[in-house]
C-alpha cells in the first residue's frame, strides 16, 4: 500500500504554487507560439546539451556517486548512468521531436449543421503538467521537449538521486526557450528534495492540470492515493512473451533474448515467458543457452525440460523484475496462454510469437493491453521506437491516452463554431 506523503515545510510562499503561477502563465504564451519557435527551442537545447556534455557528466557522476553505497539493483544504476553516447541520444531525440507535425490545432472532425452552424474540433494543449519520474535523468529532457512542442508548460519533479544532472539538462532547455523568445517558465523543475514539494505538486489544483508518474509501482501507487490533480497513470510493465507452438523457434529464441536482456531495467522488458507444452522439451534448453547470466524461474514442467531453471513461485508470475531473471509458464495452448497473460499482465505490453496468422490474431484481439506484439521483441514498446519522436510515458489505462504518450496524446480538445446570426428556438 502507498505510504502517504507528510507535508515537511518549504520556505517562503508555497513552492509548488509559485512555479504552478509561472506556468500557467507561461503556458498561455506557449499555446499560441508559432512552430517555428518551438522548434528553434529545441534545436537550440540539443545544442546546448551537445557543448555542455562534459559539464553535464561530471554532474551526473555526483549522482552516480551518492548511490553508490546505498545498494541499488544494477538496473537502477544504469538508469541513472549518462554517457556522451547518451548525452548524444538526448540530443538527437530533442532535434526528432523538433522535427516532427506540430499537434497544436489540429483539425480532429468538422461537420456543419442543418441550421448552418459550422462545428469544428481542435487540438488544443492541456495546459500545465506535473512530470514526476525516478532515476533517468533523460526522462526530464524527453518530457520538457515533449511538453514544449505540445504547447504545454511542465514543472519536472526528478529523483533526489538525479539533482545534479536534472540542473543542468534543465538549464539547457532553458536557454534554448530564451532563444526562441518563449518565457523561462515553460520548462521548470522542483529544485529540491523535500518531499513536501510533492505533496505540493499533487494538491495544485489552481495551476496544475495533469499529473503524470513514471517510475515503479510505489511511486504510481502513491501519486494514485495522494492527487487531487488529474492524473495520467502507468503501472509497472510485467510483460509477457508467449511462444505459440506453431513458433519459429530459431525466430523466438532470438527475439525473447532481446525482450529480456537488451535493457532488462526498462519496462517494456519481458519478464514472463509463456511456451505451449508441446515445443517446451525443444524450445527451454535452447533458450536457457541463449539467456546467458539470467536466472531463469519456472514451473514443474519447465524445470523438467532443463535443471538450470529453478522452481517458481506464485509470486513469480506478478512480479516486475527489472533485472536479469525472467519467468516461464508452460500452458496447454492458445486459450489457457490468453487466461493467464489476462490474469497476470499489468497491461503494458504482451507479445505472441507464431507463425499462425490466425493464433496471432485472436491472441491480439483478446488481450487488453494497451500494446500487443506479433513476431517482436516487447522493448519496442518506446514512443521513440513507434515514430512520435520520444514519450513522457506508457500509460497502461484506457481513458484520453494508453500507450506511448507522444505530441498527440499530450493535447485535448476543444470545439470551435461559426455561425452567422443563428439563433436557438
Amino acid at each position: 500500500m502507498a505510504t502517504s506523503i507528510a507535508m515537511s515545510p518549504i520556505e517562503g510562499e508555497n513552492y509548488v504554487e509559485k512555479l504552478g503561477k509561472g506556468a500557467q502563465a507561461a503556458a498561455r504564451i506557449l499555446a499560441v507560439a508559432t512552430t517555428q519557435q518551438k522548434n528553434q527551442a529545441l534545436e537550440s537545447a540539443a545544442g546546448h546539451l551537445e557543448a555542455r556534455a562534459e559539464t553535464l557528466l561530471a554532474a551526473n557522476e555526483l549522482d552516480v556517486q551518492s548511490v553508490a553505497n546505498s545498494r541499488k539493483p544494477a538496473a537502477f544504476i544504469d538508469r541513472l548512468t549518462l554517457t556522451q553516447a547518451r548525452i548524444q541520444s538526448i540530443a538527437q531525440t530533442l532535434r526528432d521531436i523538433a522535427s516532427l507535425p506540430d499537434p497544436v490545432g489540429r483539425l480532429l472532425m468538422e461537420s456543419e449543421r442543418p441550421n448552418g452552424l459550422r462545428i469544428r474540433r481542435v487540438a488544443t494543449p492541456i495546459g500545465v503538467i506535473g512530470m514526476i519520474y525516478e532515476s533517468r535523468p533523460n526522462v526530464g529532457a524527453d518530457a520538457g521537449a515533449l511538453c514544449l512542442k505540445s504547447g504545454n508548460a511542465v514543472i519536472l519533479r526528478g529523483g533526489s538521486e538525479s539533482l545534479h544532472s536534472t540542473r543542468v539538462i534543465v538549464s539547457c532547455l532553458v536557454d534554448g526557450l530564451r532563444e526562441a523568445g518563449l518565457p523561462d517558465a515553460c520548462i521548470q523543475f522542483i529544485d529540491t528534495t523535500d518531499r513536501g514539494a510533492v505533496a505540493q505538486l499533487l494538491r495544485c489544483t489552481e495551476y496544475i492540470d495533469l499529473v503524470i508518474p513514471r517510475g515503479g509501482r510505489s511511486l504510481v501507487e502513491l501519486v494514485r492515493h495522494e492527487a487531487r490533480v488529474p492524473t495520467l497513470l502507468h503501472l509497472d510493465g510485467n510483460c509477457h512473451t508467449y511462444v505459440h507452438a506453431a513458433a519459429d523457434l530459431d525466430k523466438a529464441v532470438e527475439v525473447i533474448r532481446n525482450a529480456k536482456l537488451r535493457r532488462p531495467g526498462i519496462c517494456g522488458a519481458t519478464e514472463s515467458i509463456v511456451v505451449d507444452q508441446d515445443i517446451a522439451a525443444d524450445l527451454l534448453p535452447r533458450l536457457v543457452e541463449r539467456l546467458d547470466n539470467c536466472e531463469i524461474r519456472g514451473d514443474e514442467a519447465a524445470v523438467s525440460c532443463d535443471a538450470r531453471i529453478v522452481p517458481a513461485t506464485a509470486r513469480d508470475w506478478d512480479t516486475e523484475y527489472l533485472d536479469a531473471i525472467v519467468s516461464v509458464k508452460t500452458v496447454a495452448g492458445l486459450k489457457e496462454a490468453i487466461a493467464f497473460v489476462d490474469t497476470h499482465s499489468s497491461g503494458h505490453t504482451d507479445a505472441i510469437l507464431t507463425e499462425d496468422a490466425d493464433a496471432a490474431q485472436t491472441f491480439m484481439r483478446a488481450i487488453d493491453s494497451a500494446v500487443v506484439m506479433h513476431n517482436a521483441s516487447t522493448q519496442f514498446s518506446d514512443g521513440g521506437e513507434f515514430g512520435m519522436g520520444a514519450e513522457i510515458g506508457i500509460a497502461t489505462g484506457k481513458l484520453h491516452a494508453r500507450g506511448p504518450v507522444g505530441l498527440e496524446q499530450l493535447n485535448s480538445f476543444k470545439y470551435e463554431v461559426h455561425g452567422d446570426g443563428q439563433v436557438r428556438a
